[in-house]
Parts: structure tokens; sequence; C-alpha cells
């Protein structure tokens, strides 16, 4: 012990130095677990909060540049940590201290794991959101600092990862072959297995779809331009349940607000609250478009067409519709109402937003894809007519008279679907008949 005390010139800058730098280690390790112990629900929730939530959502927002910077500073600290560690048992050595020089070896080992790994990251698993909350000034600016070097890490990340794993592929979590087995297998009632299946088939439908099927086309939303207050859309929302806010330079979506998710309303600027959008092309698959949205946190996808102009959105409940509803439509997720509506026996009332595929389902026709890649009744209308359609336009198609009966001066149209009438062979017969007689 007077051994210790003799030394403590020699080692006690070196020790203070080094718990300044667990105390650093502790906070970079506390806030990577606490931000990416995150779930989804804490996450949106996070973007509807205060300044500093919003930030934590911001942060993870780009998970990549934030756990680049976090390992960054957490290697930095550590390397100097262990550097000063050595310095100072070297120091001890050379006056002769070696037993002090050998614990004091040991004891820094041990304090870094514990007190900048273990007790952090435990405390930061079980008080995540509030741990979260309170790094993330400090954070923000530590990931700022890296900024500048990101490009150099990113680059030097992937260029070793195409060496050393040129061919590396992620293997798939769960087989579509596992899910049917599973259905198979189940002891399930035949209606349970019947829906089961069905939400099954719309789940792997969902990499053949495409989002210009799904998506609300431009027209049916409105688009506010920020800011964005509580007092300017009092008694304007009518039948939705998400806000899109635009961009201030141009004629495009930058962000959204999840209207159903408040309990109540905050008075300042709604846009504080918005999360933000993914754009995605009108030819992507519904599949790689949830993708998207998963990995930036997203609730909503912009479609854009290939002069990069707006053409719809894609909301996180169509996709949920698109799986999991028997009979997905988009034109009842817009209208609020059935398009397909049988007037008679073998007359239906069609609304011109509806898709072929819904269409073909309830008119019980094989589900083709349509020629020219016509998805909608009113695309089919304009691709016979090769015109606008008027009232009265009338054609066959797959044994149905397509018959417009209302067409609407800025675009929308209702048409009528009846079955074709086939002649009756028996007159034909009968003249057949009296010629031979």
């Amino acid at each position: 012990m007077n051994e210790f005390l003799a030394a403590a010139p020699l080692w006690l800058p070196g020790v203070t130095t080094m718990a300044c730098l667990i105390l650093a280690s502790a906070f970079f390790s506390g806030s990577e677990t606490a931000l990416f112990y995150l779930s989804r629900d804490e996450v949106q929730a996070l973007h509807r909060g205060g300044a500093r939530e919003r930030l934590v959502a911001g942060l993870l927002a780009d998970s990549d540049r934030l756990l680049t910077a976090i390992l960054f500073w957490n290697l930095l600290i550590n390397l100097t940590y262990f550097a000063v560690s050595v310095v100072t048992a070297r120091h001890l050595i050379s006056r002769d201290y070696s037993t002090v020089a050998g614990a004091l070896s040991v004891l820094s080992v041990a304090a870094i794991i514990v007190f900048g790994e273990v007790i952090p990251k435990a405390t930061a698993v079980t008080f995540r959101r509030s741990i979260a909350v309170i790094v993330s000034i400090p954070l923000a600016m530590a990931v700022r600092l890296v900024d500048p070097f990101l490009p150099l890490l990113v680059g030097s990340a992937r260029t070793i990862r195409r060496i050393l794993w040129p061919n590396l592929k992620q293997e798939p979590f769960l087989d579509v072959g596992d899910l049917e087995r599973a259905i198979e297998t189940s002891n399930l009632g035949a209606d349970l297995i019947r829906h089961e299946r069905q939400a099954l088939q719309n789940i792997i439908e969902l990499s053949d779809i495409t989002c210009e099927e799904v998506m609300r086309p431009r027209g049916t939303y409105t688009v506010w331009p920020p800011p964005v207050h509580l007092a300017d859309i009092r008694g304007r929302l009518l039948q939705t349940d998400r806000l899109y806010i635009g961009s201030a330079d141009q004629d495009d979506i930058s962000a959204s607000v999840a209207l159903d998710a408040f309990n109540a309303f905050p008075d300042l600027d709604l846009q504080a609250s918005a999360t933000p959008v993914v754009h995605v092309p009108w030819c992507a698959t519904l599949s790689g478009a949830l993708e998207q949205m998963q990995e930036r946190g997203a609730g909503v996808a912009v479609v854009i067409n290939e002069y990069g102009e707006t053409i719809g959105v894609v909301n996180d409940e169509d996709i949920v519709d698109t799986m999991l509803s028997p009979q997905p439509s988009r034109a009842r997720r817009v209208l609020r109402r059935e398009p397909v509506l049988e007037v008679a026996p073998g007359l239906f009332h069609v609304d011109g937003i509806t898709t072929l595929r819904y269409l073909a389902h309830r008119l019980q026709l094989p589900d083709e894809p349509a020629p020219d890649g016509v998805l909608t009744v009113a695309g089919l209308l304009h691709e016979t007519l090769e015109r606008l359609p008027a009232v009265g336009d009338e054609f066959s198609w797959q044994g149905w008279v397509v018959r417009v009966i209302d067409a609407e001066s800025r675009g929308a149209v209702r048409v009528m679907f009846s079955r074709e009438q086939t002649p009756d062979p028996q007159p034909e017969v009968e003249a057949d008949n009296a010629r031979l007689d």
C-alpha cells in the first residue's frame, strides 16, 4: 500500500486521464445501445415529440452514418486509453515500481470493460428512450465532427468488403416455402387456413405488384406548403389519415404527418412532428418500396415517373391493406366506398380509378397482365378509344360490353359493365330446316 501511495505522483495524472476516457467510452457505448435498441414504434413516437426527441429520430434516419461515427469515436477513445495506460506503466517501471505498473495494467483493462462497456450497455437497454433523449445533442455534435471523414471511412469499408467477400449475399430470414409448409402443417380450421393462404399469396405478390398499381394518384390528396399549423388545416381535412407537406422550393412532398397517431394535436408547427418520405420510381415493386420505407423509418413512398415528376403516393396503410385484405382495392381506399357495384344481375357500375386486377377478381375473369401496361379501367378506356372518353362511348372487352355513363371534366369517369348477349342459334337452325323441307 505504501508503494502505491509513494508512486501516486507518477500514476495519478494517467489514471485521471483514463477515468475521463472511461466516461467518454461509456457515453458512446451507452448511446449506441440506447438508440439502436429503440423499436420502430418508439422511433415513430419520437418523431412526434419535442426537439430532442425529433433529433434522436433524425439521427436514426441515417443509421449507417450514426453507427460509423459512434464506432469511430469509441475506437479512438479506446486506443487513447490503452496508450495512456502503457505510458503510465512504463513511467512506473522506469522508477522501479514494477508491482504498481502490473496492478495498474490489470485494473485498467477491467475498468474499461466494466465501466466503459458492461454497465453503460446494461443501463441503456433498460432506460433506452430516456438515455437516447439525454445524449441526443452531444451525440449529434460528435457525429457532425466526423462528417468530413465519413466518405473516406465508408469507402474504405466498402473496398475491404468487396476484396474479402466479393460474392457475399445476405441469407433470407425466412423462405416462402417455409411459410407454405408452416400453414400446411398447422392444426387450423378450414376458414382460417383459407385466410392464411390468401394473406400468404398477397405477401408473395408484393414482389410482382408495382407501386403504380397501388399508389394514390396525384389529385386524390392535398399537399400543404410549409409551414403548416393546426389553425391552417382546422375544418379542411375530410376523410384523411395523413397530412402531406410539400417542399419550400418545389411542388413535391418532403414529409408526412400521421394524423391518426395523435391523441391531441400540437399547437406548434405540424412539420416538426412529420416523418420523412422516400422516393421510388413508378416501376418499383411494392416489396422494394416497403424495404426502403422500413430502412428510413418513413410512412410514405412518393412515386415518380421517368421525368422525375410526382404521380402519386403509397402509404404504409396501403401496403398493409394489400397484404392482409382478402380483396385489396386501391379505389376502395381512395374513394372510401366499394368501386365496383352490382346494380343488377350481370350489370356493374365501375369507377375509372379501379384497377383491372381488382375488376378481374370481381367479374371472375382470368387475372392476366393487360397489354401495353394498362392498370386501371380509365387507362383501358384511353387505350381503346385513343381519346378522352365521353358519355355514351361503348366497346367490347373480354366478353363484356363497356359503356361510359359518366365523364367529368376533371378526368374522373364511371362506366357500366354488362355481359355480351350471345346470339341464339335456334332461329338459324329452324330456318335451315325449313329450306331443306
